[in-house]
């Protein structure tokens, strides 16, 4: 792995942009009905606006079915893995993910009161209770983390799991209590999805995505200093605890407003990091930039799968990257045990 790190970043970034475009053409062309690639120059040539009698299909399919699905699912996708690369930064762990801190369990619970309220017929009334409720897990955990003015980190971790386990007891209360189409609404978002997107969530997504990502890029300096360990970069000026506090609440931002988004889509923040930084290495400057690109990519494909493998039925897109991430992860937790993987 070590010469794998000895690749430019330059040549990576042209790699992934590359591989961007390719998979975004492959998305919007690609689906129960088809997009030839002559009628998606077309399409786009003539606008949102224009329709005609023998294109209209194409046409409403592209603007508004594909278009901003592929638009939610880059944004989603670089938010969870950005917030993965900050969450392991700031822990100096791999293992680390928007998750951890309750993030997702969080929004989950916002997102099921909304839903068995009845405010899901509200425009994005369940995204604003998803949202809702993934910071305040991420504040809630934080705060009880916190002993004797530190946090610290195996109490934080922990609180996130407890969270998490919590707001799976809460989702199964209000799915018992639900009636038919409440349950199917909840067992929907839960599950993860892209089959709902609008241009309405990609608006409410991509300001707290650019904020986030913006916010993050400040930090990359700090938290390679922060990977040396909390006393040693101290002793070099690095406000901690300060700086701790910040990065979370950035990882909530981007976490919550993508779970709002999409419903709880696991693993991206967990395996993108940790790929990148076997190609890259520890610097943040160059994992931040990378992640969001490559972030995108992988939710784009996932997403591809979804709605593709068992085509015209459509898998949980939550679903799918869970039986990807889940065997990653314990083949890194492997990893760790034999003393194999390089975290700086």
């Amino acid at each position: 792995m070590n010469d794998l790190r000895r690749i430019n970043p330059k040549i990576v970034a042209v790699v992934l942009c590359v591989a961007l475009f390719v998979v975004i053409l492959n998305a919007l062309s690609t689906g129960a009905y088809t997009i030839s690639f002559s009628e998606l120059i077309k399409v786009i040539l003539q606008g949102p606006a224009h329709s005609t009698n023998t294109d209209s299909v194409s046409h409403a399919v592209f603007w508004n079915v594909r278009l901003p699905r592929v638009a939610l699912a880059i944004v989603v996708g670089a938010s969870l893995a950005v917030a993965g690369v900050v969450m392991q930064g700031v822990f100096r762990n791999p293992l680390a993910e928007p998750a951890t801190v309750g993030v997702s369990g969080g929004a989950a619970v916002g997102a099921v009161i909304a839903i068995t309220l009845g405010l899901s017929k509200i425009t994005l009334g369940v995204q604003l209770f998803a949202f809702i409720g993934g910071t305040l897990a991420t504040a809630v955990v934080y705060g009880l983390s916190r002993v004797d003015g530190k946090t610290d980190v195996v109490t934080l971790i922990l609180t996130g799991i407890a969270i998490n386990a919590l707001s799976g007891a809460l989702i199964g209360l209000a799915v018992f209590i639900a009636d038919d189409d409440q349950i199917r609404t909840v067992t929907f978002w839960s599950l993860g999805s892209l089959g709902l997107a609008t241009w309405r969530a990609v608006a409410m997504v991509l300001p707290l995505a650019i904020i986030g990502i913006a916010l993050s890029t400040r930090y990359a300096r700090t938290l390679d200093l922060m990977a040396l360990g909390d006393r040693a970069a101290s002793h070099v000026g690095v406000p901690v605890e300060r700086v701790r506090l910040q990065t979370i609440a950035i990882v909530g931002l981007l976490a919550s407003s993508a779970v709002a988004a999409t419903g709880i889509i696991a693993f991206v923040g967990l395996i993108v990091p940790h790929i990148l930084r076997l190609v890259l290495g520890p610097k943040h400057r160059d994992l931040l930039w990378a992640a969001a690109l490559l972030g995108a990519i992988v939710t784009l494909l996932a997403d591809l799968a979804a709605r593709t493998l068992l085509s015209p039925a459509e898998l949980p897109l939550g679903v799918l990257t869970a039986l990807i991430g889940a065997p990653f992860f314990l083949w890194l937790l492997r990893k760790m045990r034999s003393g194999e993987s390089s975290w700086t």
